[in-house]
C-alpha cells in the first residue's frame, strides 16, 4: 500500500467511561498529536508480532534502576517479543542491585547533592540508593568475570550471555521477585549487545583486572560484534525470510549501534540489504537538533538504516519519556494473549549467522 492509499479515518472519539480495557483506548481515544503517536506505538508493535518479525530493541539510560527491566523489559523477552537487545552497561549493571538484596528508593531531587554525597547516597535524579550498593555490584561482578570461561576475547553477546548464565543461577538460587534482564536473556537465549561496553562499570572492574592479573584474559572483540549485530539482521531475513523490526526506547548509542547493521552490509561489505521494516522509536529528543537520538526513520532511510515502505507505513516517532509511554504499551501488547510466541532464540543462530554473512560476503568480493 502506497501513501496516497493510505484510508483516511475520521477524528471522532467517544466518550470514556471507565470500562474500557486499555488495548482499546489506546486504539480509539488518542486521536491527534502525541497521542495519535502513543497510538500508532501500539499498533506498530502488535504487527511486529502479528508479522513474526525478528525484534531489534534497544533501551538506553539507566532504566532498570526505574524498574523497566524487571516492569517491561523481561515480560517482553518471556512474552517471546524481544529477539536481540542492545543497552548500555549501567542498565545491565544497576539491574543487579535489587537481586544482591540492596534497595533503590525515591529521593527529592532538588534535596542537595552535596548532602547527599556525605551521606554516600548515590542519585540518578529521583532514585536513591546506597554507595555500599556499588561497591558489592563490583564485587560480585569482578568474582564472576574472574572465572575460567571468562578469559578469551569475546563480544559482547558472548560476554552478556555468560554473564546471564551466573545471575540466572543466583536469581533460581534466592527464588528472586526482581527478574533480570541479564536472567531472562540467558535462559531466552536473547543477544544482548553493548555499542560502548568501556562506559559502565562492569568494564570498569575490567580495567583493573587487566592492569593488575597477569592471568585475566577477558577482551572484547569490538570488530566482530560490529560483524555479529550484520549477521544476525542478514540472518533474519536470508534464512529465516521474516522482515525486521526495531524498536528503539531512548536513542543514545544503543540506538544507532543496531541500526548501523543495516550500512554496514550494503554500503560497507557489499550485502544485499533493504533496511529495518518496522521503526517504532520512543525518545523526548526534538528532531532538529542533528542529533542521532533524534534521527526519525525518513532521515534514517538516506543511510540506508529504514526501508522506503517502513518510512511511509510502519514507522513513528514518539516524541515522550521512556518510562510514561512503554508500560502502557507493553501492557497493551501483553493483553493481546495470541501475539504471545517463542522466544526465537537468536542467540543460539549467532554462528549460523556469521557463517551465512561469510557466504555472502565472498560472493560480493
Amino acid at each position: 500500500m502506497s501513501a496516497e492509499e493510505t484510508p483516511v479515518r475520521s477524528v471522532a472519539p467517544q466518550p470514556i467511561t471507565g470500562l474500557e480495557l486499555l488495548s482499546e483506548l489506546l486504539a480509539t481515544r488518542f486521536p491527534a498529536f502525541a497521542g495519535r503517536g502513543m497510538r500508532e506505538a501500539d499498533r506498530l508493535m502488535k504487527k511486529s508480532l502479528e508479522d513474526d518479525c525478528a525484534v531489534f530493541t534497544t533501551l538506553s539510560g539507566a532504566m532498570t534502576p526505574a524498574g523497566l527491566g524487571t516492569s517491561c523489559i523481561v515480560p517482553l523477552i518471556e512474552a517471546g517479543a524481544i529477539s536481540c537487545l542492545t543497552t548500555t552497561g549501567a542498565n545491565l549493571y544497576h539491574d543487579v542491585h535489587r537481586l544482591l538484596g540492596y534497595v533503590i528508593h525515591e529521593i527529592d531531587p532538588n534535596a542537595g547533592d552535596l548532602a547527599l554525597r556525605q551521606e554516600r547516597v548515590i542519585r540518578i535524579y529521583d532514585l536513591g540508593f546506597d554507595e555500599e550498593t556499588l561497591l558489592e555490584t563490583d564485587n560480585f561482578f569482578a568474582r564472576i568475570i574472574q572465572r575460567p570461561e571468562f578469559q578469551r576475547e569475546m563480544t559482547t553477546p558472548e560476554f552478556h550471555y555468560e554473564l546471564g548464565r551466573h545471575v540466572a543461577a543466583l536469581e533460581d538460587e534466592v527464588g528472586n521477585p526482581y527478574p533480570t534482564v541479564l536472567g531472562a536473556c540467558f535462559r531466552n537465549a536473547v543477544p544482548i549487545f553493548s555499542g560502548a561496553v568501556q562506559d559502565g562499570s562492569i568494564f570498569l572492574n575490567m580495567v583493573r583486572l587487566q592492569r593488575l592479573d597477569p592471568a585475566f584474559r577477558l577482551r572484547i572483540d569490538i570488530g566482530r560484534d560490529v560483524y555479529q549485530m550484520g549477521a544476525l539482521q542478514h540472518w533474519c531475513r536470508s534464512a529465516r525470510e521474516r522482515d525486521c523490526a526495531i524498536w528503539i526506547f531512548g536513542g543514545g548509542v544503543p540506538k544507532n549501534y543496531t541500526l548501523q547493521g543495516e550500512p554496514l552490509l550494503e554500503q560497507i561489505l557489499g550485502v544485499p540489504a533493504r533496511g529495518f521494516d518496522i521503526d517504532l522509536q520512543v525518545c523526548v529528543d526534538v528532531v532538529d537538533n542533528g542529533a542521532l537520538s533524534s534521527c526519525t526513520a525518513g532521515e534514517g532511510h538516506t543511510w540506508g538504516k529504514t526501508s522506503a515502505e517502513c518510512v511511509q507505513l510502519t514507522s513513528v516517532y514518539l516524541r515522550t519519556d521512556v518510562t510514561v509511554a512503554v508500560p502502557f504499551l507493553v501492557h497493551s501488547l501483553l493483553s493481546e494473549v495470541a501475539l504471545k510466541r517463542a522466544p526465537l532464540r537468536l542467540y543460539e543462530r549467532l554462528a549460523e549467522a556469521e557463517q551465512l554473512l561469510d557466504a555472502a560476503l565472498s560472493k560480493s568480493s
